[in-house]
């Protein structure tokens, strides 16, 4: 009967059933009316003081649903099954893997005479069965968890280097982590310029919106550990006093883990689970703190392939600006020059009127082929929203080919008063009266100024763009007069 059980043991596909044998076994065996098999849940206190005494799981043979409730502490088999203590009527053996006792394999009212060493022998045996079964059990789930860490930690590099935005990349890695730790919440922190952290990306079961913004002050206890690059383990962010921002009191277990790569502090991941959640294992913190390191290198190789792309965009950029004047432009003007002699010499009449119309058009081509070289000399990205931003852009780009820097003055609040569909009229304008400059000879100063307060015919509200430069012009009173364009706003 023995052998039979033992072999059986291997047999149940679940780890539940095969624990259910068990005890069903070692009650036939033994000839016992009561039997349990407690697993106790993750040990309580600290030091050598921890102790396992809550049940976890509870497999049982003839024991009714009420007398199952009145189970509540870790059966040992000293103290009896259902309160009835003495070794004549109950028996227990420790259920181990390796060293570490999990539960308690216990037995109460033998229905013919006392238990005996035989039925103890008989336990220690099942008890070693059930054990192997979990420790089995523990394997296979632990080789499968990890699997699962190293194809997520596959997936989130393969989405970091398919060219997401800074933002997304944060927001993917948090969303991955969140969902392979089992966590309420998945959350990105980066240093600050005050020495702090502040959560940058979310993702969350509920609403991450009151998470992200949330800032680590300066100084606090967690954030020496963090800033030094050391992952932190609280087992209550709700009541740990080194937890101190306000979304504290909604979670329990928590990991803060790195993200560093190559002695580089990228910021780091939480992973924090609701309130009365299950612990993290040691497992869970060993494949997390993998996952973050690959996470850190994945996110440095996406930011220099970024940068990289960027680089190439500038300079294809650069390369196409330079040819246009150096080559285009320059042609262009040299037959401007040739056809406007050519109009000088000719008699008055159609010929006259016709090489004239020639130059005024090939003058307004050079004048926009300037503009597209202004413009190609742009950053593509990281554009800024507001016209004050834009206008200095703008300017910056002229300066490389004007040799100086214009001077810019505003006055009033532009990028509030001046409303979106207005920019690219006053930008178009100055990329304009910047071209222009450039195309005067004997320019060393260009002033822009824009001005969001003036008033139109009529009262109206307005804005004005004036452009001087000190380049001496074909007319004589036309000296030093401005480009000026104007809209109502």
């Amino acid at each position: 009967m023995l052998l039979d059980a033992v072999l059986n043991v291997g047999t149940e596909g679940e780890l539940a059933a095969t624990l259910q044998h068990v005890v069903d076994s070692a009650a036939d065996l033994t000839g016992a009316r009561y039997g349990a098999l407690a697993l106790a849940g993750p040990a309580q206190g600290r030091g050598p003081d921890r102790e396992r005494s809550r049940i976890a799981e509870l497999f049982s043979h003839g024991l009714s649903d009420d007398e199952r409730r009145r189970i509540t502490r870790l059966p040992t088999g000293h103290t009896g099954l259902l309160g009835h203590p003495g070794s004549a009527t109950s028996l227990g053996v420790p259920v181990r893997v390796h060293h570490d006792v999990l539960g308690h394999l216990c037995l109460a009212r033998k229905q013919q005479g006392p238990f005996t060493e035989e039925d103890l022998a008989l336990l220690r045996v099942l008890a070693s069965q059930a054990g192997i079964a979990i420790g089995n059990a523990r394997l296979y789930g632990t080789a499968r968890q990890r699997a699962r860490w190293i194809e997520g930690a596959a997936a989130v590099t393969t989405a970091l280097l398919s060219g997401e935005t800074a933002a997304d990349a944060l927001t993917t890695l948090a969303e991955s982590a969140r969902a392979l730790a089992g966590a309420a919440a998945g959350v990105v922190l980066q240093p600050t310029d005050e020495g702090g952290m502040e959560i940058v990306a979310a993702s969350a079961l509920d609403d991450p919106g009151d998470i992200v913004g949330t800032n680590i002050a300066p100084g606090s206890a967690v954030l020496t550990q963090l800033l030094g690059g050391e992952p932190v383990y609280i087992d209550d962010s709700a009541t740990d006093p080194r937890m101190t921002t306000h979304v504290r009191t909604r979670f329990g277990p928590s990991m803060m883990l790195p993200l560093q790569s190559g002695g580089r502090l990228i910021g780091t991941l939480a992973l924090p689970r609701r309130r009365g959640g299950r612990p993290y294992t040691p497992v869970d913190r060993l494949l997390a703190n993998q996952f973050a390191s690959q996470a850190a290198l994945a996110l440095l190789l996406a930011d220099a392939q970024h940068n990289r792309e960027r680089l190439a965009v500038y300079e294809d950029r650069d390369r196409i600006a330079r040819d246009l004047h150096d080559l285009v432009v320059q042609r262009l003007f040299a037959t401007e020059m040739m056809l406007e002699s050519t109009r000088r010499r000719a008699d008055e009449g159609e010929l006259a009127d016709l090489l004239g119309h020639a130059v005024d058009e090939l003058d307004s081509t050079i004048q926009e082929v300037r503009t597209t070289i202004f413009a190609l000399q742009q950053p593509p990205a990281d554009a800024p929203a507001g016209l004050r931003g834009k206008v200095l852009r703008e300017t910056a780009g002229a300066a490389g080919l004007l040799g100086f820097q214009p001077s810019v003055h505003f006055t009033g609040a532009v990028d509030t008063l001046v409303a979106e569909p207005l920019h690219e009229g006053l930008l178009a304008a100055l990329r304009g009266a910047l071209a222009a400059a450039h195309r005067r000879p004997g320019v060393t100063s260009v002033e822009v100024r824009v001005d969001a307060t003036v008033r139109l015919p009529g009262g109206r509200d307005g804005v004005r763009l004036v452009v001087r430069d000190d380049g001496a012009r074909e007319e004589p009173d036309d000296e030093g007069a401005p480009v000026i364009w104007e809209a109502e706003r």
